[in-house]
């Protein structure tokens, strides 16, 4: 049941992007911030960076993605998210990004040549206000410490941020980055209420980062993921 609910993911849960003074900022867990810049419209990331030149991007065939964390620095909003919500969130994301970049991608985990290395983090993940909420993850992914059961109490969570590096696997060159939120904008209904609306902004990032990536390689099959 949770595996048909995340495969038809839009239908069980929404996230939309963060917009105007609610948009995320730099939590530290970038090793460089400097070359990122404002996106142009809302439908980018908040700050983003891809490097210029697109035949050395084509030129990466593999990607080492590592563990996503989940950044505990001082700037970062998940600095205090319990370990049972962290380890859930972090695997879920890592799985969204994994089968994403494999269709275009051979998966290793280890540098290289051709090899892009990509660090994601998860730096804000909301507040823990008990509402109702259905299942939206396999049984085995459910946790034990009673913050999630079976068609039981779910946390408000507001608002979800993530911030994501490439680099190149050997000289540690910045090939692409960005910094972004979904939900908790101003108007309250588009806050992420239950934790399948952050799953939904997961999978989003994947698809949207596997699309960004397509369209640095210059392909025409390159399909944006639905807002």
């Amino acid at each position: 049941m949770g595996t048909i609910c995340i495969a038809a993911l839009a239908g069980c849960a929404h996230s939309e992007h963060a917009t105007g003074y609610d948009k995320a900022e730099p939590s530290g867990f970038l090793k460089d911030y400097s070359k990122l810049h404002a996106a142009a419209n809302e439908t980018d990331s908040t700050l983003l960076y891809f490097m210029p030149d697109k035949a050395k991007f084509k030129s990466y065939t593999k990607i080492w993605l590592e563990p996503v964390q989940v950044w505990r620095g001082e700037k970062s909003d998940a600095k205090d998210l319990n370990k049972a919500d962290a380890t859930y969130l972090s695997q879920f994301l890592w799985s969204r990004l994994n089968e994403e970049l494999r269709k275009d991608y051979m998966m290793v985990q280890e540098p290289g040549p051709g090899v892009m290395r990509l660090r994601v983090g998860i730096t804000e993940a909301g507040k823990n206000i008990p509402v109702l909420d259905n299942l939206t993850a396999p049984v085995s992914m459910v946790l034990s410490d009673g913050n999630k059961t079976l068609g039981g109490i779910q946390p408000f969570v507001g608002k979800a941020t993530i911030e994501a590096e490439a680099t190149d696997s050997q000289t540690g060159e910045l090939l692409a980055a960005a910094v972004d939120r979904r939900g908790g904008s101003k108007y309250a209904w588009k806050s992420l209420h239950r934790w399948g609306d952050v799953e939904a902004a997961y999978t989003y990032w994947a698809k949207k980062f596997a699309w960004r990536a397509c369209m640095m390689r210059v392909e025409f099959t390159c399909e944006p993921p639905e807002e």
